[in-house]
């Protein structure tokens, strides 16, 4: 008798599992997608990734709607249930999925994840849920956080920062993003790629200042894209693109990348200036292995060492740089539309911790900046507090380091707001120091 094929994860049971681990055990999605089983088909694992990011995305107003079908909670006995039902409320809320389809397999997901016993509950909540969802959304009794979907702390720091545009910031926060190219200005040009895209079938429309800046309107694997093997492109935001242009390297300079895993901005260094000489340090050796394997697809010519940066002694053998890129650990409020698991991950706690990590790295590298070298110091977050604030500290405290205005900015940096249709929230600022 032949083996049995191995039963396929269900995906609906998966996903369960997953946003469980990101709300209850504090682990970040993305590696754990990146983890998954292999045996998905491309389309199950393009699902299981929607029905993750979704939820999260939209996970107070699923809470709050779950509360008001149950009498009792699942979440303390039986968590995964609990999560599973929020998957199904998101898939009856925003996906094109028929309800009947969604009820079904919710039910065999409660199977898979050894609940059999409870079948009939999963069943009659979700029913019960498409009966009730007009009423639900009639209703004025809602928290704050069912129509923010972020979490009240971070909806106050937002209002304090952008009395006027804290509105907007929130609503591109919860909608999806584009996806943004860059075009490898080494291999090719954007408009001869926009050219292969369009012969696949593909719009890409081109960024209005950045001439590396591709956006698709539609999300798909980027392994499908033409060239992507190649190096002919890489995913990067658009923001994230402005980050090297504003460093501007030099052929023959010394060019360093401190905290740079995965490796974007690494190997934009690479094409923007090929004859530079460029050192990339990050202390997590998984995503220094990812920006490995980002450098050996661009064929490129980088090295990378695993380090602190706040002991640069232990690995800059007394080299100073002519410029240094200081991508800070930082909030990651800015690209919350692209990682919405940050809103629950998140605590207000870590905003002090992360403040005083980006002020002792600044203060830990600065001597190995040359005199009249240049460093960005470049994070992903939206706080003043770890943006103009930590800029001007800085400065303040360090009395050979002159602010330079950069894009839109002032000598105290640049903050870019996440828009719906442009690139995520980013700050940069631009240090030259003093001869």
């Amino acid at each position: 008798m032949p083996p049995k094929a191995p039963v396929k994860p269900n995906v609906r049971a998966a996903a369960a599992q997953l946003i469980d681990q990101v709300i209850r055990q504090g682990r970040s999605l993305r590696p754990l997608l990146q983890q998954s089983p292999c045996d998905y088909s491309a389309a199950d694992r393009s699902l299981l990734q929607a029905l993750c990011y979704g939820t999260l995305r939209w996970l107070p107003r699923l809470e709050w709607s779950l509360q008001q079908l149950m009498a009792i909670s699942l979440l303390k006995k039986q968590p995964l249930l609990h999560y599973l039902l929020l998957v199904g409320g998101y898939q009856l809320l925003q996906m094109r999925i028929p309800p009947y389809a969604v009820i079904h397999e919710s039910v065999n997901a409660a199977r898979t994840l050894q609940r059999p016993q409870l079948t009939g509950l999963i069943n009659g909540v979700l029913r019960q849920w498409v009966r009730q969802q007009a009423l639900l959304n009639q209703r004025t009794d809602q928290p704050q956080a069912y129509h923010t979907l972020h979490p009240d702390w971070l909806v106050q720091r937002l209002q304090q920062a952008y009395p006027q545009q804290w509105q907007p910031i929130i609503e591109s926060n919860n909608q999806q993003p584009p996806l943004w190219l860059r075009v490898n200005q080494q291999r090719t040009t954007r408009e001869a790629y926009r050219a292969q895209l369009q012969a696949c079938g593909i719009e890409g429309i081109p960024h209005p200042t950045l001439s590396t800046a591709i956006a698709l309107p539609t999300m798909m694997a980027v392994t499908q894209l033409p060239g992507f093997a190649e190096g002919l492109i890489t995913v990067q935001d658009s923001a994230a693109q402005q980050c090297v242009p504003l460093l501007d390297p030099q052929a023959g300079e010394w060019v360093l990348d401190l905290c740079a895993a995965p490796g974007g901005k690494t190997t934009h260094l690479v094409e923007y200036a090929p004859e530079a000489q460029v050192m990339a340090v990050d202390q997590d050796a998984a995503r220094l292995q990812r920006l490995a394997e980002n450098v050996q697809r661009l064929q490129q010519r980088v090295t990378w060492i695993c380090g602190d940066a706040l002991q640069p002694q232990t690995w800059a053998a007394g080299r100073q740089f002519d410029r240094i890129l200081l991508d800070a650990p930082c909030s990651a409020t800015g690209v919350i539309r692209r990682h919405p698991d940050i809103k629950w991950l998140r605590r207000a706690s870590d905003i002090t911790l992360l403040v005083e990590q980006q002020q002792a790295i600044l203060r830990a590298i600065w001597p190995y900046l040359k005199p009249g070298g240049v460093l960005l110091y470049a994070t992903c977050s939206l706080l003043p507090e770890e943006n103009q604030q930590q800029i001007q500290r800085f400065l303040h405290h360090e009395a050979t380091a002159c602010g330079v205005a950069v894009g839109e900015g002032s000598t105290l940096g640049w903050q870019v707001l996440p828009h719906p249709l442009g690139g995520d929230g980013f700050f940069y600022a631009k240090l030259i120091k003093q001869r």
